[in-house]
């Protein structure tokens, strides 16, 4: 069970932030809007809301998932891939510090993102993508066997973040996108698996009995009801369009 959530207000910079999609540029009041609706989802789920003001001087800096990996016991400050996310990681050190007596560091030259890592139970799958570099791999895989936790490499192919294509929903069960279907790191789980026209909506969270997940994906949202769990469908569209996902605009704890 989570207790607490870490979200931040995008800012008017947002629009001007980093994407590689097509999408078009976001609407900034509509983006507003879905992050609120983002928030009231969450609070809904029995958690209670850390809510940071918007740094328009880091335009993607809504997407607080990357600054950092929680575990019950410890935190983890990443060390972002993107040159111009880096500084993001000072505020969420020092919003950290008030949750955890014990914070690791992600050093250079290693990178890491925390969209790059999955949390299945007592084990931890560490991406090597764009934004997290072997080094950064190995230092986070290094620091979670030292706290008794294993930890598996996974060098993408496809997927910008290794949790834009997969999800953990517990009891053995995971949504599965794109090369994750077949990956064989994955092969003793249990799949949800999502079709390639509906590979945005893979990236679905679970949060103390609920799995929020972008709206307009009916086929992955059955599924996902049909395996006894319930759901809370989320308008992603302005998010979408920089490359976020519902997994990106948290963290939980």
């Amino acid at each position: 069970m989570f207790k607490n959530v870490i979200v931040k207000s995008p800012g008017k910079s947002y629009v001007n932030g980093l994407t590689t999609s097509n999408l078009g540029k976001p609407d900034y009041d509509r983006l507003l809007a879905q992050h609120a609706a983002y928030v009231e989802a969450l609070k809904k789920c029995g958690v209670e809301v850390t809510h940071l003001p918007a740094s328009e001087e880091f335009p993607d800096s809504t997407f607080v998932e990357d600054t950092a990996v929680l575990t019950p016991g410890f935190a983890v400050i990443s060390n972002p891939g993107a040159d111009s996310r880096n500084g993001e990681i000072a505020e969420m050190e020092r919003v950290l510090k008030g949750f955890y007596k014990e914070l690791y560091t992600i050093d250079a030259p290693g990178t890491l993102d925390g969209g790059d890592v999955l949390q299945a139970d007592d084990r931890f799958y560490i991406g090597i993508s764009v934004r997290t570099n072997q080094e950064g791999a190995m230092q986070l895989k290094g620091i979670l066997e030292s706290e008794g936790y294993k930890a598996t490499i996974v060098p993408l192919k496809e997927f910008f973040h290794l949790k834009t294509g997969i999800a953990y929903l517990g009891n053995n069960l995971i949504v599965a996108a794109g090369e994750f279907v077949e990956h064989p790191d994955f092969s003793h789980y249990e799949k949800i698996i999502v079709s390639r026209e509906d590979e945005y909506s893979a990236n679905c969270i679970m949060v103390n009995g609920y799995v929020l997940i972008p709206k307009e994906f009916e086929a992955t949202k059955f599924k996902i009801e049909q395996a006894g769990y319930k759901t809370i469908e989320l308008d992603m569209s302005e998010f979408q369009k920089q490359d976020g996902g519902l997994s990106c605009l948290s963290l939980r704890f």
